[in-house]
C-alpha cells in the first residue's frame, strides 16, 4: 500500500478538520491573505471570474475558497431537457448504473443503496445513470441545481473522511460511500433525483442554501430532515450549497428521467451550467408518486 494511501487510514481525520476548520476562519490579514495567495500561485486560480479579485474583500480564507462568481460567468443550457453540470471540477466517472451498482474508479465500485442510505429509496435508480464530479482546491466551490426541482428529503450520514482526490478514488474501497455526506432529494414533474454531496479530509464542511451549515457538527447516527410541504423550489442551475474545502458531489437520475451524456469521460474538465446529460419530457410520472 502506497504510503499516501496508508496515511488516509492512520491519520485522526476529524480532529485534523477541526484544525483546519479553525485555521481557515482565523480573520488575521497576514495569515488568511498567505492561504489565498498560496492556493491561487499553487493552482492557478483564476480570480478574472470572481466577483472580487481583492484578497481584502475576504474576511477569511474560507470566504474566498467559497467566493461568489461574476453575474454570467457559468451561463446555463438553453435547452429545456438538458441537463447542467452541478459544480466545476472534473469527472470522476459518469455512466449506467448497473444492477445498482455505481463505478467508481478502475477495480472499484458501490452500491446506490449504500451511498443514499436507504435500499427502498435505491431502487429506483437501480438501473439509472450518474454522474461523479471531482472538486480540487482551483475549483469554484459551490454547488448548483442540475435540473430544476423541489427539495424533498436530506439524510446526513456520518462516515470516515478520507481524500477524495484522483488516488484515493482509486486506492480506497467505496470511499464515496463511506464518507459523511449529505443526500439531497429532490423531484420535479418529470421524476426524483438525488444530489449528494460528499465530505473529504480537512474541514468536510457542507452548507444548503436552506438550512446554512449542515457538516460540522459531524454526525454519529443518520440524521432524516423531511421537506415535504416546505415548498423549497429551485430553478435549475440554482445554487443549492458549497463545500468548505475541496469535495465531490454525485448526481443519480432514475433511467425513466434521462442519462448523462455517453460522451463524458473520466478525468474530462467540466463546469456549472454546460450540458451533460438529456432528459425525457413527458414521460409517465406515476410510478414515482410514492417518493
Amino acid at each position: 500500500m502506497r504510503p499516501a494511501v496508508l496515511l488516509q487510514y492512520l491519520l485522526p481525520h476529524r480532529f485534523l478538520s477541526r484544525l483546519v476548520l479553525w485555521g481557515t476562519r482565523w480573520t488575521l490579514r497576514p495569515w488568511k491573505d498567505f492561504l489565498i495567495g498560496r492556493i491561487v500561485r499553487s493552482y492557478h486560480v483564476d480570480l478574472d471570474e470572481a466577483q472580487s479579485a481583492d484578497f481584502a474583500a475576504y474576511p477569511h480564507f474560507n470566504a474566498f475558497f467559497t467566493r461568489a462568481l461574476k453575474v454570467g460567468a457559468r451561463p446555463q443550457p438553453t435547452d429545456a431537457d438538458a441537463i447542467a453540470c452541478p459544480a466545476d471540477g472534473r469527472v470522476s466517472q459518469s455512466g449506467a448504473i448497473e444492477a445498482g451498482r455505481i463505478l467508481q474508479a478502475k477495480g472499484q465500485d458501490f452500491t446506490s443503496a449504500e451511498l443514499i442510505g436507504d435500499a427502498d429509496a435505491a431502487t429506483v435508480y437501480a438501473d439509472g445513470s450518474f454522474l461523479t464530479v471531482y472538486l480540487s482546491p482551483r475549483d469554484y466551490h459551490r454547488v448548483h441545481m442540475p435540473l430544476a426541482g423541489e427539495l424533498v428529503e436530506t439524510v446526513h450520514i456520518p462516515g470516515r473522511i478520507f481524500s477524495v482526490a484522483p488516488f484515493a478514488a482509486l486506492a480506497i474501497p467505496r470511499v464515496f460511500a463511506r464518507n459523511e455526506r449529505l443526500v439531497c432529494h429532490f423531484r420535479n414533474e418529470h421524476g426524483p433525483f438525488v444530489v449528494v454531496l460528499i465530505g473529504a479530509m480537512l474541514v468536510s464542511g457542507i452548507e444548503t442554501v436552506w438550512r446554512g451549515v449542515e457538516v460540522p457538527p459531524y454526525a454519529s447516527k443518520t440524521t432524516r430532515r423531511d421537506y415535504r410541504g416546505h415548498s423549497i423550489r429551485l430553478a435549475r442551475g440554482a445554487e443549492l450549497g458549497r463545500f468548505n474545502m475541496g469535495s465531490t458531489a454525485i448526481v443519480l437520475l432514475p433511467a425513466e428521467l434521462g442519462r448523462f451524456e455517453p460522451t463524458l469521460r473520466p478525468e474530462q474538465a467540466v463546469r456549472v451550467g454546460e450540458s451533460v446529460g438529456r432528459i425525457k419530457i413527458g414521460h409517465n410520472v406515476t410510478q414515482f408518486d410514492n417518493l
